[in-house]
């Protein structure tokens, strides 16, 4: 039996990855190429497929109700936030991600905001380039053990960028329904509610998965609940900030930076005000990466597929 694997779209040079795990698997495999943007281009690729493996396409509601034989659909990445996860569970598809590729890198990238934030690298940097040699245009700076860095979410990357802060001196603090007071504090984490430790962080780092109730989590309200020293790091989803009442609080001096990985739209709009703000950091939805995660990525999103067509499961399965 021949098995149809749709890889929906892809932004790598090559796919030699993917086509390892395939050709290792002993499966017939037809491996389909394409390079959908819209639910339409998907609905026409996907025909008669077994399994899907995607990056940003979109999987829709539609979509997944017009697939016939699609036993998997295989997602690069952690957020599945392209796939209809209600509409795959209602049809019998498993959804899988890989939550654990970049677990390294992204709290890695989220303390490197953290520590250009704190000590005020990146305007010191700017500053020197432009022939200022003078430290008062960073003032003022505090003492790390002076200061609470509060996270949202206590998943696999916040409790690794946790371990990564503690050494370092700061308090931690963290918010996440799911997760008891107790359990936070075996690892030396006090558990707060949102409203109070969006009031207490002097560094608030999101790391919740976009969904309905995590869209604009951070907004004008929260903002101006926030202390006017406080700084905002997200290596989540964009759309978990409010953008404009970002760049509202921001202007206002309602608080004092923002260091983003991720924006609302991305790329993020030439037009935007962020971009021209000394007290926002921005980069460009690379918390992920390392050659050594690419590959890891690759790899398990292929392996997802490889499993459920086997008829066996796999760990990460969502549905």
């Amino acid at each position: 039996m021949t098995f149809k694997i749709l890889l929906t779209d892809y932004e790598f040079e090559h796919l030699k990855y993917e086509e390892e795990i395939f050709q290792e698997s002993g499966l017939d495999i037809n491996f389909i190429k394409a390079k959908c943007k819209t639910e339409e281009e998907v609905m026409e690729q996907a025909k008669g497929v077994d399994a899907i493996l995607n990056q940003y396409a979109p999987i829709s509601r539609r979509v997944i109700e017009s697939l016939e034989n699609t036993k998997i659909i295989s997602r690069y990445g952690v957020g599945v936030n392209t796939i209809d996860l209600d509409a795959a569970k209602e049809k019998g598809i498993t959804v899988a991600n890989v939550p654990d590729y970049g677990m390294e890198e992204v709290s890695n990238h989220a303390l490197a905001l953290l520590l250009s934030s704190a000590r005020k690298v990146t305007l010191l940097n700017k500053e020197v380039k432009k022939g200022n040699w003078d430290f008062k245009v960073c003032v003022p700076i505090h003492r790390f053990n002076e200061q609470t860095v509060g996270v949202l979410g206590f998943g696999r990357i916040p409790r690794r960028f946790i371990e990564k802060v503690k050494p370092l001196g700061f308090k931690t603090a963290a918010y996440d329904p799911f997760v008891s007071a107790a359990d936070m504090a075996a690892v030396g984490v006090q558990k707060m509610d949102l409203d109070e430790i969006i009031g207490k962080a002097d560094y608030l780092s999101i790391h919740v998965p976009l969904i309905d109730d995590t869209y604009h989590m951070i907004n004008e309200e929260r903002l101006k609940q926030m202390k006017s020293n406080a700084v905002i790091i997200n290596t989540a989803r964009g759309p978990i900030i409010d953008e404009k009442a970002l760049s509202y609080a921001l202007e206002k001096g309602i608080i004092v930076g923002a260091a983003l990985d991720v924006t609302e739209n991305e790329p993020v709009s030439i037009d935007s005000p962020l971009l021209t703000m000394d007290n926002v950091i921005i980069t460009p939805h690379s918390a992920w990466y390392s050659e050594e995660a690419m590959v890891e990525l690759r790899q398990k999103a292929a392996r997802n597929i490889v499993q459920v067509l086997k008829g066996e499961k796999t760990p990460y399965a969502l549905t």
